[in-house]
């Protein structure tokens, strides 16, 4: 795979380093803090866009030849959009509210050069067991998920025991739809495959 400029993650996510790196595309990272707040109006999908294009915005000045890579995931569970959690026992009442139920995992992502902006996203639908309270405590202490929206890792011991399927994109419930990414990236001429 060649690309036609250097791509730059602008993510502090090791998820998500793993799948670009996994994609097999060489990139380098350049990280700052965002504050990720976002209008109140928005609906779900707008949400994840608006995030991952405001991060984008904070680069805007400093690029040259690179494409830069900004995603932002959400958890919603209805109307309700379940952020990182700050405390054990906000962890728990996440992953008490999700148990049982359906939710939908948004991840907007953002591709941002000099000459151009392209914002998308992609929903997967996560169907959740009933899970014991014995089962969010042990998850919680063993893998403290206070850096993860709705206070869970798709691919940790929550996962394996505690997802009974899902619709959609796998990797997008991880942290970045690869699949719509590598798409767009051929798409705006930024990949070719040889």
């Amino acid at each position: 795979m060649n690309l036609s400029r250097p791509l730059l993650l602008a993510s502090n996510s090791p998820r998500r380093r793993e799948l670009l790196t996994g994609l097999g595309l060489n990139y380098s990272v350049r990280v700052k803090d965002v504050h990720e707040e976002f209008p109140a109006d928005l609906k779900r999908a707008e949400v994840a866009e608006y995030l991952a294009s405001h991060k984008a915005d904070a680069y805007k000045e400093e690029l040259q030849e690179e494409v830069l890579i900004t995603a932002d995931t959400i958890v919603c569970l209805g109307d309700k959009v379940l952020n990182k959690p700050q405390s054990h026992h906000e962890a728990a009442e996440m992953l008490r509210s999700l148990s049982g139920t359906t939710h939908e995992v948004i991840t907007g992502v953002c591709l941002l050069s000099k000459e151009r902006k392209t914002v998308f996203h992609d929903i997967t639908k996560v169907y959740f067991k009933e899970l014991t309270q014995a089962e969010i405590d042990f998850y919680i202490n063993r893998y403290k998920p206070f850096d993860k929206a709705g206070a869970y890792g798709i691919q940790e011991w929550i996962g394996m025991i505690g997802i009974e399927r899902i619709e959609g994109s796998y990797f997008n419930v991880v942290g970045l739809p690869v699949q719509k990414l590598y798409t767009f990236l051929i798409d705006l001429g930024y990949l070719t495959v040889d």
